[in-house]
């Protein structure tokens, strides 16, 4: 174990609740949780979904075939495997077996479309994929205009249910047209094939702590694609500061995982920390409010990590008052603003505490949050985690500021990444020789510790907790032959925070509709990403050296009269950032 020290920070008053001021780090791999967690917990539920119950032993079992799989694949140490895998067992078993191998991983949403996956297959190079059989085929054809050879190992989701919902889903996923039968075809092996011929024998890690574990897609300051190198030193520290967080999470509780794996602030907050903690994951592949409330009242969770959106559909919800919610002890919000009403209402149903927190992919994520237990103040994302540094500092010349000023809020911390992916360039404009990492949002500090963020630096939209880049969406209405310019901001939305809203201008005698630019979008985009409302204008504002000015852009956009609501289609049919669940019985 190694302790992690920080500077000293007298302004921080809530250690005294019962967080340490620092923490001490196991010197592990991030798999080496899993293997702990299995000697100590072996017959301990792990894993939990629709009924399927998977133990610690099984699951480190199951780990070690998914190591010897990804060898006898040719994967080998510091290669890279993406995943296109919704919240499941198979996305654990895949993400903790890459890791055992010495592989490093790349997540990507299994709702992305082929564009989308085109542009991280060629950043990242993976070796090999693992995909939900209903993606695997454009995540092959992505990889074959890459270049990229070696197998798209599929999954499909009968197999990963209870014996008697797993004879029943074949049955309704044939009538809606689904069913994809457990088989090999060229390039493209099953999954549970490859676990189930590989060698059972326990698989020595081939990682250590300061290997890079994974490549975290993200737009960084820019938006521009990048991936955020994260270590497995990274990766334990977040979670060990998130289960400081919980002082009073004890072995056994239950961890609802509603939130996406394949984004980092599902994969520490919720994966990481309950395999580190002993704890059961209740997996949901897609947080639909009906499954979560189900979820809660069946499955008894003690914590619940989310987004500020799911906090909000549960409590608004009728049966939320017909239904015991009352497990739920603690939540951690992230993503976006938690709204002090939706705070609120939230703790009246649940009897629970839930409180703001903040953090950014190149951090893994967290880095600040409310005391759980302590002094909660709203409207700030409270103060720096165990062994983080924060601090503000002037826009113009680079000091640190006093308590009250507005300036860039940068941190430094075990958890913060190794750099961008072969990007160095885009590394020394966020990260300097000191370890202090710029996040790009404009925050204050008061008198005792507690941060607010009070603007983002980055223009980048927050739609339920993902990040959506204005850069990649205008670069799809771009391509569009009827529009002569486009930009993009983020609109208001009372259950999603925000949503994008599209600002366009036409060609010249240019027949263009609403519908027409919606279509093309929702043809290149995954669907949370395409424009919830357009307006069409005349020109963009912009400044005397031709950038847009979105300020001026969400002036505009505060009159909704002014705007087209994108018409209701199959993109939208769930908007949530998340992927595929199994139908009901």
């Amino acid at each position: 174990m190694a302790t992690v020290m920080a500077r000293p920070r007298p302004w921080v008053t809530h250690y005294d609740q019962g967080v340490p001021a620092e923490v001490e780090l196991p010197e592990v791999p991030l798999d080496g949780l899993l293997r702990q967690a299995a000697a100590r917990w072996p017959s301990a539920a792990a894993l939990s979904f629709y009924g399927r119950t998977t133990t610690f032993a099984a699951l480190d079992r199951q780990v070690d075939r998914m190591a010897h799989a990804f060898r006898d694949a040719g994967v080998h140490p510091g290669d890279v495997v993406s995943l296109h895998l919704p919240t499941c067992p198979a996305y654990v078993v895949a993400f903790y077996g890459l890791l055992r191998a010495g592989a490093v991983g790349m997540p990507m949403n299994p709702l992305y479309v082929p564009r989308e996956i085109l542009d991280l297959v060629r950043l990242g190079r993976p070796v090999a994929s693992v995909a939900m059989d209903l993606v695997a085929p454009r995540v092959r054809a992505a990889r074959e205009e890459a270049g990229l050879d070696g197998p798209v190992a599929t999954v499909g989701i009968a197999e990963q249910l209870p014996a008697i919902k797993a004879r029943l889903y074949p049955l309704k996923a044939r009538r809606e047209g689904r069913w994809h039968p457990l088989a090999d075809t060229p390039g493209m092996p099953h999954l549970a094939r490859l676990i189930d011929r590989a060698d059972p024998s326990s698989f020595p890690s081939a990682a250590g702590p300061q290997d890079v574990a994974l490549l975290q897609p993200t737009g960084g300051t820019t938006g521009v694609p990048k991936a955020a190198m994260l270590t497995h030193r990274n990766l334990v520290a977040n979670a060990v500061q998130v289960a400081a967080w919980f002082p009073r999470a004890t072995p056994g509780e239950t961890v609802l995982g509603a939130l996406p794996y394949f984004h980092i602030f599902g994969l520490t907050v919720a994966m990481n920390m309950a395999i580190l903690l002993g704890q059961r994951q209740v997996l949901l592949p897609r947080p639909e409010t009906e499954e979560m409330l189900e979820a809660i009242a069946h499955e008894r969770p003690r914590m619940f990590p989310g987004v500020p959106a799911m906090f909000q559909a549960i409590a608004a919800h009728p049966r939320a008052a017909q239904l015991d919610l009352r497990s739920i002890d603690g939540c951690i919000s992230g993503g976006a603003p938690l709204p002090a009403d939706v705070q609120r209402r939230f703790e009246a149903v649940t009897k629970g505490r839930v409180v703001e927190g903040y953090g950014l992919s190149e951090a893994s994520p967290v880095t600040h949050s409310n005391p759980l237990y302590g002094d909660r103040r709203p409207g700030t994302v409270g103060v720096p985690f165990p062994s983080t540094d924060a601090k503000v500092i002037s826009l113009q010349d680079g000091r640190e500021v006093a308590p009250g000023e507005e300036g860039e809020l940068l941190v430094r911390g075990p958890q913060v990444m190794k750099g961008y992916y072969e990007n160095p360039a885009e590394t020394a404009l966020v990260l300097d020789a000191e370890g202090w990492l710029r996040t790009g949002d404009i925050a204050t500090r008061d008198e005792d510790g507690y941060f607010r963020i009070v603007d983002r630096k980055k223009d980048v939209i927050i739609v339920g907790g993902i990040n959506v880049w204005p850069g990649e969406v205008e670069e799809v209405l771009y391509d569009h032959p009827l529009i002569a310019d486009a930009a993009v901001i983020g609109a208001p939305h009372e259950r999603l925070g925000e949503v994008p809203k599209a600002f366009v201008v036409p060609r010249p005698g240019a027949q263009l509709t609403v519908e027409m630019v919606v279509e093309h979008c929702r043809a290149n985009l995954a669907g949370y990403k395409v424009p919830r409302l357009v307006e069409f204008v005349p020109a963009l504002p912009r400044s005397g050296v031709g950038k847009v000015l979105r300020r001026q852009l969400r002036t505009m956009g505060m009159n909704p009269a002014a705007a087209t609501a994108a018409p209701a289609g199959p993109a939208h049919a769930d908007d949530s950032p998340t992927a595929m669940a199994p139908p009901r019985e």
